[in-house]
This record gives C-alpha cells, sequence and structure tokens, in this order.
C-alpha cells in the first residue's frame, strides 16, 4: 500500500507528540490511535500504516542483540548492559545468542550499529587487506 505525503507526515507529527522526554509513551500512542480510528480522517489507514512502521522502527532501535562464542557468564552481562546504557540510555531491551562461528569475541548490534570484536570479523577485515 502506497502512503501518501500528508499520511507520512501527520504520521511523524503524531508519534513525535506520543513521545515523552524523547521516549516513546505508550499511553498516549494508544489514545492516538484510538483517536485516529475512531475520527477516520482522510486517508486513516494510510496514517496508521505508517505510524506502525515508525514505531517498529522506534522499537528495533531500541533492541539490542549480543552475539558471543560462548555463553555470557553474569559479569560479562552486566559490562555489556552498562556500557551500552551509557552510549544509548537505560530503555534498551537484550537478547543474547550464542554463535559458534565468531571464534572469540563479541558481536554487537543496536538498531542499525554494529560493533564487530569477534575473531572472525577481525580475521574477515584482514584477508580483505591482502
Amino acid at each position: 500500500m502506497k502512503i501518501s505525503k500528508v499520511a507520512n507526515s501527520t504520521a511523524r507529527r503524531i508519534f513525535r507528540l506520543c513521545q515523552t522526554d524523547g521516549k516513546l509513551d505508550e499511553a498516549k500512542l494508544l489514545k492516538a490511535i484510538r483517536k485516529v480510528a475512531a475520527d477516520k480522517p482522510r486517508d486513516y489507514r494510510g496514517i496508521l500504516s505508517a505510524l506502525k512502521r515508525l514505531v517498529r522502527l522506534e522499537l528495533e532501535r531500541r533492541h539490542v542483540v549480543v552475539e558471543s562464542a560462548t555463553d555470557l557468564d553474569t559479569a560479562s552481562r552486566e559490562r555489556v548492559t552498562a556500557g551500552l546504557a551509557a552510549k544509548y540510555g537505560s530503555d534498551l531491551t537484550y537478547e543474547y545468542r550464542v554463535n559458534s562461528e565468531l571464534l572469540g569475541g563479541l558481536k554487537v548490534r543496536v538498531g542499525n550499529d554494529v560493533f564487530d570484536g569477534s575473531v572472525k570479523g577481525r580475521l574477515d577485515r584482514l584477508s580483505q587487506v591482502f
């Protein structure tokens, strides 16, 4: 479904209004969605679709995936959490995965940012240099 420019700009405006201190307020968002669905302004389906996309992108931006070669102990997880909280804020969700292909080190993905400190990543970068 193609979304019009007006619907996109309206959805962005609603999305900005649903934020409190730079964080998405779920109560405000739910109230805004109910208001749009009840009033049914022109192209309300496009507005709701664009709003859904913005919320999905915001949730992905606040989600952290940490990959390691072995399972991390509690102290290592706390160090990773503390470091990322200092850089991105404390309202992140974490997912820890074990990926034996990494050989060692960590690969951290926060939204679109990727920090690759794994042995496999270093070897791949070294092979590209040659």
